[in-house]
């Protein structure tokens, strides 16, 4: 039997089910929400994509995929409840400026020590930003307030910052002799004056972690 062109049932519009497929194809394949328009476009002749989108969007519920009307649009969306599953934690290293490594210095070796006592032995200010840094990374803790006017806030190092140098406490921490004989140091910065003691750290700079 021979079928005309103008035969309706060429023309005829695919079952529901196959609709739902198309649109579920077109979603999938992109990642920018289409609208209706765009969508009936692109099916074939006859189909409804209105109507598919409302048959998908009720397959969809309960599955790890929703179909979602993001504005004029609809797109394929991760289930909210699921979107943990998507999160990558990612460590990215951090290059410490000079203010900063000046600064985690003088609190290591002068702990406990007062944001103006870290501006005094630097010799500029040390903006917040810097100590909030510091603070982030975990390194550098705030520690109790010195009984002087203004009750400031005291500075020290973690037990973070000891293990990332592989240190057992304030103590290991190398005198002024080590880091020239490591090369260093060319010659005594400031900071670090006082620590050619032959026994490292004094009992103040040592006790790191009493408050």
């Amino acid at each position: 039997m021979t079928q005309h062109l103008d035969d309706p049932v060429l023309f005829s519009a695919p079952p529901m089910a196959e609709q739902e497929r198309m649109i579920e194809a077109l979603l999938f394949a992109t990642s920018d929400p289409m609208t209706v328009k765009e969508l009936q476009d692109r099916l074939p002749h006859g189909c409804d994509a209105a109507q598919a989108l409302v048959h998908l969007k009720k397959r969809c519920e309960g599955r790890g995929v929703n179909l979602c009307r993001i504005g004029e649009g609809w797109a394929m969306r991760t289930a909210p409840d699921l979107g943990y599953l998507m999160q990558i934690e990612q460590e990215t290293p951090r290059k410490l400026s000079r203010a900063a490594i000046e600064t985690l210095a003088i609190i290591a070796y002068h702990h406990p020590v007062t944001r103006a006592q870290i501006e005094e032995i630097r010799g500029v200010s040390v903006s917040k930003g810097t100590l909030d840094l510091l603070i982030d990374m975990g390194w550098v803790r705030l520690g109790r307030r010195k009984m002087t006017p203004g009750r400031p806030v005291t500075f020290g190092v973690t037990d973070e910052f000891l293990a990332h140098f592989g240190l057992e406490n304030a103590r290991d921490l190398p005198g002024i002799k080590e880091l020239r004989a490591a090369g260093l140091l060319d010659s005594t910065p400031p900071s670090l004056d006082g620590l050619d003691d032959p026994d490292g750290l004094d009992d103040t700079q040592a006790q790191l972690f009493d408050d």
